[in-house]
């Protein structure tokens, strides 16, 4: 990969479409992981307003470490950048307080973890609103079109996605080039909805470059029979979360009304 000439196409695109769109800039959530941290940095180098909101939820400390570390570094290399801190932790627990309790504790636990991405969208948009500024997704492309790995409706509810057509092991590349801080590069990735350590690969089952690998493999139309052992396993997980979250990937279904029902005359 090119990393700087892909950077720098990032950037113009990032630019003109605010441009475009009339805005000043990004907002962007910063979580501590090297999504968001690449993000908000092609954000900066447009030399546009971006504001980083750190919105920790039972997060542990590491992760807002990181998180307010990576901000730091990015304040100090451009002027235009602003942190808000927003601790949804008591919004969250008052929701919970709120809802009736269920006897499906597995299904409530994964509710509750995309409700704190919904949450965190709903206050990335409230900053939005406030300051003429597009909310800078930072989905991934394995995450966004190819196993569905975010929340509909909170990380997924974007207005603009700078890295979604890249691969997880390109973001690292872009890190790498950019200067993103190291704890955050050897960080192992995770979505911070659970309030524990599990990782995206514990959840998920697979690595990034084993669903990179078998993305590329259901590109070229193979089969699970064309696979043993690992490969086959991690084929089986690609082809499963990808069939399961087409509902995120694809658009919104509409149901079209037939003219004839419409123009009854």
């Amino acid at each position: 990969m090119q990393t700087e000439k892909v950077v720098d196409h990032i950037v113009d695109w990032l630019k003109n479409y605010a441009s475009q769109a009339g805005v000043e800039g990004f907002v962007v959530g910063v979580s501590g992981g090297i999504d968001s941290a690449v993000t908000s940095t092609l954000c900066a180098k447009t030399g546009l307003k971006v504001l980083c909101l750190e919105m920790p939820i039972h997060q542990s400390e590491s992760q807002v470490n990181r998180a307010l570390n990576h901000i730091d570094w990015l304040k100090s290399q451009y002027s235009q950048v602003h942190i808000v801190q927003i601790n949804l932790t008591p919004v969250f627990d008052s929701l919970i307080a709120a809802l009736p309790k269920v006897h499906k504790e597995e299904e409530r636990f994964m509710s509750l973890a995309n409700t704190r991405a919904r949450l965190r969208m709903t206050t990335l948009y409230y900053f939005a609103a406030l300051n003429k500024l597009l909310v800078a997704g930072t989905g991934n492309k394995v995450e966004d079109f190819g196993v569905g790995f975010f929340t509909k409706y909170g990380d997924g509810g974007v207005d603009l996605s700078p890295i979604a057509d890249l691969l997880k092991t390109e973001v690292y590349e872009v890190a790498n080039y950019l200067g993103i801080h190291k704890d955050i590069i050897d960080a192992p990735p995770t979505d911070g909805l659970w309030g524990d350590d599990r990782t995206d690969e514990d959840q998920i089952g697979a690595s990034y470059p084993e669903l990179e690998w078998a993305m590329q493999m259901d590109k070229e139309n193979k089969t699970s029979t064309d696979f043993i052992g690992r490969e086959q396993e991690v084929f089986k997980i690609y082809k499963h979360l990808n069939n399961a979250n087409k509902h995120k990937m694809d658009p919104i279904p509409v149901c079209t009304i037939p003219k004839e029902l419409i123009n009854s005359l």
